[in-house]
C-alpha cells in the first residue's frame, strides 16, 4: 500500500511542473463564456462588453454562449460541472447564486461549493414604480402616498412581477413587511409581461429592474417613487427605501463572473486581473451606464462573502412568505 502512495506522489510531482507551466501560459485556446439567461437583456449585453474586452487583453477569443432555463439553473450548472481549467466560465446572478438554492427543492449544483467566484460586475437598483394614469387617478405621488393608501384599504392594490421567487417578487414582500401594508402578487412568465401589464393597467405597482424600466419612467408611462439601492440614482428625483426609514431594503439586482471550483490560482488571479481592469476602462462605464448598470469589480473572497450575505437575506423571506417556484 505504502509502495502505491509513494508511486502516485511521484506521478504527481512528475506532472507539476507541466501544469504549473499550462496555468503559466494560460490562455492557449478559445474561452467559452456561458450566459444562463436569453440574449438581449442587460445581463447578456454587459456580458458581451465585457467578453469583447477579455478577448482583447487575453488574447484568444472568448466565445459568449446563452444557455437559459430553469431560472438560470441550466448554464450555472453547465459551468459547475465544467472542468476547472479556466476555459469555461459564466455568470451567475443573484438568483442562480442568491435566490434559487432557497427557491428550488432540488438544485443540480451547491452555489457554495461547485463555483470559484471571480468578480462582481455590475449591479442595477430595483425602482419601485406605477402606471402613471393609476397613480394619478389614486392621488399618489410619493412612496409613502403608496403606503398609507395601502394601509387604508388594505389588499385592494395588487403588484406585479416576472414570476414566483423572482428578484421583483422577493422585494415585493420584503417592502410589504417593512411597510406593514397587504397586496396581492400577480405573477406573470417573464419580467418583460410584467411591465407591459403593469403599463396596460392590470396591476397596480412592481419593483423592477431600474435598467429595464428607465425608457417608460423617462416616455412618462411608468412613474417612479423610490429606488431599493442605498443611495439615490442620478437622473432620477426619488429617494432611496433606505432613505425613508426602511433599513435593509437594499435590493439590488447583480451579477458576477464565475469559474468552476478549484480553478487553479494562478488562472484565477489572471482572470481576476483582466476582468477588474477591464471594468475601470472609461468607455466600458460608459456602454454600462447606458444600461444602468455600475461596474462593481469585486475581489473573490469579498464575493464569496457578498454571495454569502445576499443567500442569508433571501432565504429569510422565501421561508417566511412560504415562496414556491412556477
Amino acid at each position: 500500500m505504502l509502495k502505491t502512495l509513494f508511486a502516485a506522489i511521484l506521478i504527481t510531482l512528475a506532472h507539476y511542473p507541466t501544469l504549473t507551466a499550462a496555468s503559466e501560459a494560460y490562455p492557449t485556446k478559445p474561452i467559452k463564456f456561458i450566459v444562463p439567461y436569453p440574449p438581449g437583456g442587460p445581463l447578456d449585453t454587459t456580458a458581451r462588453i465585457l467578453a469583447d474586452k477579455l478577448r482583447d487583453s487575453l488574447a484568444q477569443p472568448v466565445i459568449v454562449e446563452n444557455r437559459p432555463g430553469a431560472g438560470g439553473n441550466i448554464g450555472a450548472d453547465q459551468v459547475a460541472k465544467a472542468n476547472a481549467d479556466g476555459y469555461t466560465i459564466g455568470i451567475g446572478a443573484v438568483a442562480t447564486h442568491a435566490i434559487n438554492p432557497s427557491l428550488f427543492a432540488k438544485m443540480p449544483y451547491n452555489a457554495q461549493k461547485d463555483f470559484t467566484p471571480l468578480s462582481l460586475i455590475a449591479q442595477v437598483p430595483n425602482v419601485l414604480v406605477m402606471n402613471t394614469e393609476v397613480a394619478t387617478k389614486l392621488n399618489i405621488r410619493t412612496a409613502q402616498d403608496l403606503i398609507q393608501y395601502a394601509r387604508a384599504n388594505p389588499g385592494r392594490l395588487n403588484y406585479a412581477s416576472g414570476g414566483n421567487g423572482s428578484g421583483g417578487h422577493l422585494a415585493g414582500e420584503l417592502f410589504k413587511a417593512a411597510a406593514k401594508v397587504s397586496a396581492v402578487h400577480i405573477p406573470y412568465q417573464g419580467a418583460s409581461p410584467a411591465q407591459l401589464g403593469l403599463i396596460a393597467g392590470q396591476t397596480d405597482f412592481m419593483f423592477d429592474n431600474l435598467a429595464s424600466a428607465n425608457a417608460n419612467i423617462q416616455a412618462g408611462k411608468l412613474k417612479p417613487l423610490a429606488v431599493t439601492s442605498a443611495q439615490r440614482q442620478a437622473g432620477l428625483d426619488v429617494p432611496s427605501l433606505q432613505e425613508l426609514g426602511f433599513s435593509g431594503l437594499e435590493i439590488n439586482t447583480w451579477w458576477g463572473v464565475f469559474a468552476p471550483a478549484n480553478l487553479p490560482p494562478v488562472i484565477t488571479q489572471r482572470l481576476v486581473t483582466e476582468i477588474h481592469k477591464a471594468l475601470a476602462q472609461p468607455d466600458l462605464k460608459e456602454r454600462f451606464a447606458k444600461l444602468g448598470a455600475s461596474p462593481s469589480p469585486m475581489a473573490p473572497d469579498a464575493f464569496a462573502r457578498f454571495i454569502q450575505q445576499e443567500a442569508t437575506k433571501y432565504a429569510k423571506v422565501i421561508q417566511s412568505a412560504g415562496i414556491k417556484p412556477d
